[in-house]
């Protein structure tokens, strides 16, 4: 009797104590824009939306380096791997792309930070060539 009563608490217990695995879709909306010469520089403001009903505004940059030069406007949208909530979202990404582009063009993109990946796609107004390296951050407003 003892042990079954001791063997109920202790489940009782580890029912309390164990992790939540709800996961929840989120999709950020950004503009930036921004200017490359060797270094690479973007600053903008989006909104990170969840499918479990959480949002909130964020400020969003890029800075890195390599072969690139340019100067340009984006709009676009990401969408993360499942998370277990909106906080999980922020945060720096390791970048790398290849890109070029006048007057008018497009880019799409996957980064990662761990175990949360970041694809974003976009359209922009402006010109840029290059190679560059460097962190995508996401930021609360």
């Amino acid at each position: 009797m003892l042990r079954s009563l001791a063997l109920v608490s202790a489940l009782s217990l580890a029912a309390f104590a164990a992790p939540s695995y709800a996961r929840t879709t989120c999709h950020l909306d950004f503009k930036m824009s921004g200017w490359s010469a060797f270094y690479k520089t973007s600053e903008g403001t989006g909104r990170v939306t969840c499918d479990d009903g959480e949002s909130m505004p964020v400020k969003v940059s890029a800075k890195g380096g390599g072969l690139t030069v340019g100067k340009s406007t984006i709009e676009g949208t990401g969408e993360f791997t499942e998370v277990r909530n909106l906080n999980e979202v922020l945060g720096s990404y390791a970048t790398a792309e290849a890109h070029a582009g006048a007057e008018k063009s497009s880019k799409a993109q996957v980064m990662t930070k761990g175990e949360v990946s970041l694809s974003l796609a976009g359209t922009g107004k402006g010109w840029d060539v290059g190679i560059a390296f460097g962190a995508f951050h996401i930021d609360p407003m």
